[in-house]
């Protein structure tokens, strides 16, 4: 709550130099083919739903399939051996909040077997509290359970605001400050429920710079959004974690699993 409250003073200059930012940054589409499968032989058949803003609806790419959710698919589908049926329910500019009260009553009534979320970025750049947001993540996870029953819920990592190259430093300090106590609270929020998880490993687009030996411009389709490159690191780095971690992986691997009718 304090890195929250020492930015007041910022407030002024956050908000002219956020204008500026949208100024400047081309309005990209998200993506197109919301949903798709990735078929193995076999009767293991599972079905994955996407939640969130910008990035999760694939946002400098032109289709899902090189987005988050089709290389997530193909990287977990090949983890468990079994078809994935997956679907993308997102939305650009939509905070934690306006995923909750308008995308998740909207989805069929039919069994999902893992829900992944990706939000954060939408929620700090509006300076959503803390405490709202803690509040908020568990509502969200409460409305998924009450349509869902006791699915799997996994929280995407918090996205890596410092390092977006178009934004002035000021707001990638602050902002990006506020992402990380954002994924704190998000974290407290996991550990109350049973099967919520989230990924609290910070992605930093530096390390992958150096990995590949590649500039800014490779990770990011506008300076703020991921590029395919970074769609693909990203998905699969999560879909290592689904894998890795064990009540998850026992989960999926579970008898209860009973795929898709």
């Amino acid at each position: 709550m304090f890195g929250s409250i020492i930015m007041v003073p910022f407030l002024p200059f956050l908000y002219f130099q956020g204008k500026r930012v949208r100024a400047r940054t081309p309005r990209l589409p998200e993506a197109i083919g919301n949903t798709g499968s990735v078929r193995l032989e076999g009767e293991r058949e599972f079905r994955v739903i996407f939640l969130g803003e910008s990035s999760i609806a694939g946002v400098g790419v032109t289709h899902h399939d090189e987005g988050f959710a089709g290389v997530f698919a193909k990287e977990l589908s090949a983890n468990m051996n079994a078809t994935i049926h997956w679907e993308v329910y997102a939305k650009s500019g939509y905070t934690l909040r306006k995923v909750t009260e308008r995308i998740v009553p909207m989805i069929p009534d039919q069994k999902v077997d893992l829900v992944v979320i990706g939000l954060g970025a939408n929620d700090a750049f509006t300076l959503n509290n803390p405490w709202s947001w803690q509040k908020q993540s568990e509502k969200l996870v409460s409305d998924l359970r009450s349509k869902f029953e006791d699915v799997p819920i996994v929280f995407a990592n918090m996205p890596p605001i410092k390092d977006f190259p178009a934004f002035p430093l000021l707001i990638r300090v602050f902002i990006g400050n506020l992402v990380e106590i954002l994924g704190n609270e998000l974290l407290a929020t996991a550990s109350k429920f049973d099967g919520v998880h989230y990924s609290d490993t910070k992605i930093r687009v530096r390390d992958w710079k150096a990995k590949f030996n590649k500039e800014d411009g490779a990770f990011f389709s506008d300076g703020v959004h991921p590029s395919k490159l970074t769609y693909g690191l990203w998905a699969k780095e999560l879909s290592s974690f689904v894998w890795e971690t064990e009540a998850l992986r026992e989960k999926l691997n579970s008898k209860e699993m009973s795929g898709v009718q």
